[in-house]
């Protein structure tokens, strides 16, 4: 009888273990496939919203700082982001980006802005088009950001906003050997100043080349032009990427305009983390 007993338990117990198994393979089997998705070395200035591609969960947080030759003043900038892929290609952000400035030599002059939040900035991206064949994603987005006041015209005037920014993108992106990547982000900005409800359109063409390497290191350049009734600037970017460990990344940016009229050389560096 104990011999029996004891028979039956190890014949349950093997056809409990074997359900198991065939209920783990039938549900890997039902699983979805992950969504297609090439990996495209991302500009480190302007840089997506989302990875090309992304799946859903995907995220990533950025920090950022840089300084500014004005010539007759000095820029001192940063931004905090946020990434979320809500689903498969669907991604948005979260970016607050702030300036504070200082005299150049410590003379004051009427040309130095005010000290400021420089506002809130929401966008999503979708990426509406990944080929294996072709190797090229493409995808469109939107940018809306919320331009603060200076903190002198906050305290003074109680004015809270100065201008919305409206800005539709285009970004197509194409790998051509494992190594060698290039990108194209453009679109139209339409600034709106609350105060006249004037609207002003700025032209963005930004163009980006990269030599990737093992683990998401790479170098490139970045250039980004600007176009405005009469005016235009073009500001080459070389830049770095380095992985300092699991999923964290620190990349340097220099800035080197065609012109040095009024701007001169400018730096920046972007930690990356995707937790």
């Amino acid at each position: 009888m104990k011999n029996t007993l004891i028979f039956l338990a190890f014949l349950f117990a093997s056809l409990n273990s074997n359900a198991q198994i065939l209920k783990d393979t039938i549900t890997k089997t039902v699983e979805k496939p992950k969504p297609l998705k090439i990996h495209h070395a991302e500009p480190l200035y302007l840089d997506l919203i989302r990875d090309l591609g992304a799946r859903k969960g995907e995220k990533e947080l950025n920090f950022g700082m840089g300084i500014d030759d004005y010539k007759e003043y000095m820029s001192y900038s940063g931004f905090m982001e946020y990434e979320f892929a809500v689903a498969n290609r669907l991604g948005v952000e979260v970016e607050v980006p702030f300036k504070f400035y200082q005299d150049v030599g410590g003379v004051e002059t009427t040309a130095t802005p005010q000290n400021r939040i420089e506002g809130l900035k929401v966008a999503t991206q979708y990426t509406f088009l990944v080929s294996e064949k072709y190797q090229t994603s493409m995808a469109v987005g939107y940018i809306q950001e919320f331009e603060f006041s200076s903190f002198s015209s906050i305290d003074h005037h109680g004015k809270f906003l100065e201008g919305i920014l409206y800005n539709p993108i285009f970004i197509v992106a194409k790998k051509w050997t494992p190594n060698v990547h290039t990108l194209l982000y453009t679109g139209p900005v339409f600034e709106q100043h609350l105060d006249s409800n004037d609207i002003n359109t700025i032209g963005q063409v930004n163009a980006s080349f990269h030599y990737s390497f093992a683990g998401g290191n790479f170098i490139g350049l970045e250039t980004n032009m600007e176009f405005m009734k009469n005016e235009s600037s073009v500001t080459f970017r070389p830049q770095i990427k380095q992985k300092l460990s699991n999923g964290l990344y620190l990349g340097f940016v220099t800035g080197i305009p065609t012109e040095f009229k009024e701007k001169g050389v400018s730096f920046m560096t972007r930690i990356i983390w995707e937790p």
